[in-house]
């Protein structure tokens, strides 16, 4: 990996999940790299090291506190500032919420407005003259606002406008906090709505690619879009992951047997993709660009055009592994997943609900009505269970009923040509990039791996 010696590469969003393990990544195969602008590595670079692991990260890794949704990435030292412009070759956006259902105005500031500022920020050190990309970790759709004839910045200065006169009529009214939240949570979800998307997270996200490619100027941009990111396949471990991510919480419920029900389109395919795959595609584009080859404007990074799995597969190998190795709880004791009822359509998982727990839910409100109010806590309980419920599935309903693959031709024409360029991706003679999801067989990295590795770092078994 000749083609990162003595680059600087700036990563935002280092304490992130992708970001870490890009950052273990660069610095494990390319100990030559000039420096890199971040922060956080693993237990495989301290085994390397040894003893030297301290002197080493000192020299290669420069933390700086920063905030993607300001101007200049909210770094106020104007020395540092412009230490970083003059020194940067590389500059890779991981800064992002994936919160779903995030507020409107904190998603627009990070994901939209964050996106564009590392854009204007990449822009200033391009000037100084070498070879420059900057390479952004967009998990998007393709396809622009149908709804909208404005130009994308007339989409994105309207927006804004509209979530800070929203927030102002909020505060004026003196709500608390909480309810300040929720509305400017449900804004989002509006907003994104009006818009045909699922979720304030896709919306945020499509707005700041929109505004990025119409922005860049001659600066080289390059778009990746990950799939469902799930845990690590081989690096730095096999594994690890950090938080309950997409697919966990269905795991995670199941496992402690809280799953009672779940709604999907019969065949859907879940778009995995480990997050080392997604990591050494990343730096497989990066070196690509960096040697002066042509390289896409998007890259799509899943499985489902290569190697499907579907949701109906991912439940067998988890009832499978639970009943052989069931969760235990606080207290030491097994935990039995029961059996989980499966519906083909919202019309019949509506009526289930309806039926199962509404109706239920409105008698014991009656009863505690007539009861001088004694079951009013039970009530309350239960029925924002029912509610947080009803919201996951839908906010998720776009993903269980997805009728869709993702092209994943860029990248694997990439994966041909580097091929034919030996040693680009080699360090000692040896190949460091897997960048090939067909090398996953998902019943044993499921079942071997990334269950094993959620119960490690997530359930903390």
């Amino acid at each position: 990996m000749l083609l990162l010696e003595q680059k600087t590469v700036l990563v935002t969003g280092a304490t992130g999940f992708l970001a870490k393990i890009f950052v273990e990544k660069i610095l494990r195969i390319q100990p030559n790299v000039k420096k890199v602008l971040g922060k956080e590595v693993f237990r495989v670079l301290k085994e390397k090291w040894g003893a030297g692991f301290q002197s080493f990260i000192s020299e290669k890794v420069v933390a700086v506190a920063g905030d993607v949704s300001s101007e200049d990435l909210g770094i106020e030292d104007l020395h540092l500032k412009e230490e970083i412009l003059k020194e940067t070759d590389l500059v890779l956006n991981f800064a992002a919420i994936t919160k779903f259902d995030e507020r409107y105005d904190v998603a627009l500031g990070t994901n939209t407005f964050g996106a564009l500022h590392v854009l204007n920020f990449s822009k200033k050190s391009y000037v100084y003259g070498e070879e420059r990309g900057i390479l952004m970790e967009k998990p998007l759709i393709l396809g622009k606002a149908a709804r909208s004839e404005r130009t994308n910045m007339d989409v994105l200065s309207g927006e804004i406008e509209l979530a800070q006169k929203r927030l102002h009529q909020l505060h004026s009214q003196n709500l608390t906090d909480e309810e300040i939240t929720t509305a400017m949570t449900n804004l989002g979800l509006e907003r994104a709505g009006y818009y045909g998307w699922p979720n304030t997270y896709t919306f945020t996200k499509a707005m700041a690619e929109m505004v990025m490619v119409d922005s860049k100027g001659d600066i080289p941009l390059v778009i990746i879009r990950p799939t469902m990111v799930t845990s690590t396949f081989q690096d730095p471990f096999p594994g690890w992951l950090e938080g309950v991510r997409t697919l966990d919480g269905f795991i995670v419920s199941y496992a402690r047997g809280r799953l009672k029900c779940i709604v999907h389109r019969p065949d859907v395919i879940l778009d995995l993709i480990p997050a080392d795959i997604v990591v050494d595609a990343t730096i497989g584009i990066t070196a690509m660009a960096l040697a002066n080859q042509h390289v896409d404007l998007v890259y799509h990074l899943g499985s489902s055009s290569k190697n499907p799995i579907r949701l109906p597969e991912i439940h067998r190998l988890s009832k499978a592994f639970f009943a052989k190795d069931p969760w235990k709880n606080r207290q030491g004791k097994p935990v039995k997943a029961g059996k989980v009822t499966t519906f083909n359509s919202m019309a019949s998982f509506h009526v289930y609900m309806a039926i199962r727990f509404q109706l239920p839910l409105k008698i014991m409100g009656l009863l505690s009505a007539s009861c001088c109010h004694k079951l009013e806590a039970d009530y309350v309980d239960l029925s924002r269970q029912l509610k947080s419920g009803m919201r996951l599935i839908q906010l998720y309903k776009s993903y269980l009923f997805f009728d869709g693959i993702f092209d994943d031709t860029n990248l694997e024409v990439l994966r041909k040509r580097a091929r034919d360029q030996k040693g680009l991706y080699e360090v000692d003679g040896v190949e460091q990039l897997n960048m090939d999801i067909k090398s996953i067989d998902w019943k044993g990295y499921i079942t071997n791996v990334h269950i094993p590795g959620l119960l490690q770092f997530v359930m903390k078994k």
